[in-house]
């Protein structure tokens, strides 16, 4: 555990999104958090390793988890076979990903915790996790039941968690523990476009969204070699799935 700290952003799913944890960062740099906590799915994306260099180059005091598409890209740049749950386009991106990435950075992702805890001036211990504190792929929503997330929280003992993996910014209330979402920097489901991360102070938590030149960023993914680029600058940057919808899906699912 760290000693205490008064301000953290917490920065989760950046997904290759260079344009969008740039823009993110820019607002940081006058914000000034004493630490930043990046929430894994750092690389999945169109730009992997231009992300995680220029989260390397940052002098302020930063603190990684992994995820379970950083550990998946892990896999395939070891020559191991990807989840049987995987669908192909992800298979495809998985593998082209790994192409891309160098062997220290992949020893780098290899490396990471899965969770870390931060005691807060004014939030007390807050424990940091890529989907819940037990799995990096376990899946919940706004809309899933009380009961289930009891079970999935119940042998915390923060009282303050902080996940993310579904790319929503949502918060609930499970017993005596207060769970937020922090939403996706670079692959977000929400009813606006942007840049969405979580601040925590002795002011509370809040939800915030930065804002960037959407066409401009979607140029640049589309210059990248990513397959998947047109794609993902169309659908993850230019517009965007709302939360509402993917919610739904999800608990179908």
């Amino acid at each position: 555990m760290e000693g205490i700290t008064i301000k953290i952003a917490a920065i989760y799913d950046i997904h290759g999104n260079l344009p969008a944890l740039n823009a993110v960062l820019n607002e940081l740099a006058d914000i000034k958090p004493d630490s930043i906590v990046v929430g894994g799915d750092i690389v999945s994306g169109p730009m992997p390793s231009r992300t995680l260099e220029r989260i390397f180059s940052l002098t302020d005091k930063v603190s990684f988890i992994l995820g379970n598409g950083d550990r998946e890209v892990v896999m395939a740049f070891d020559g191991k076979p990807l989840p049987s749950v995987m669908s192909e386009k992800g298979r495809e991106r998985t593998q082209w990903v790994a192409e891309q990435i160098t062997r220290s950075q992949r020893n780098f992702l290899s490396e990471l915790p899965t969770t870390i805890t931060f005691s807060v001036d004014g939030l007390g211990d807050v424990l940091f996790c890529h989907a819940t504190p037990s799995s990096d792929e376990d899946i919940f929503t706004p809309l899933t039941s009380q009961e289930r997330l009891a079970t999935i929280f119940a042998n915390i003992e923060q009282q303050t968690v902080v996940c993310g993996h579904t790319h929503m910014q949502f918060e609930k209330q499970i017993n005596d523990k207060h769970i937020i979402n922090a939403g996706s920097v670079g692959m977000p489901f929400a009813d606006e476009p942007g840049a969405y991360w979580l601040l925590l102070s002795p002011k509370g938590i809040e939800f915030r969204r930065t804002t960037f030149d959407l066409e401009m960023a979607a140029q640049e993914i589309r210059k990248s070699k990513d397959p998947q680029g047109n794609e993902f600058a169309e659908k993850n940057v230019l517009e965007i799935p709302t939360a509402v919808e993917i919610a739904k899906l999800l608990e179908r699912t």
